[in-house]
């Protein structure tokens, strides 16, 4: 069975890829990019509006593991 891993990508290619989660299936990476707080420009809560002023906007995205 595939395994999916949840990589944060930048939109500034000065900041490297981050592997957020491993092992997921292909419904749980989908579920995760679905929330809204996993992209720059949805997300709402504090932490996430502070980050993407830190780093620039970003996203979550999903990839089958090797």
């Amino acid at each position: 069975m595939k395994t999916y891993r949840i990589v944060r990508m930048f939109i500034d290619n000065r900041i490297r890829n981050r592997v957020i989660k491993k092992g997921l299936t292909l419904e749980e990476a989908r579920e995760h990019c679905k929330d809204t707080e996993t992209s720059s420009s949805t997300c709402s809560t504090p932490y996430r509006v502070a980050y993407t002023k830190r780093v620039g906007q970003w996203f979550d995205g999903f990839e089958v593991e090797r």
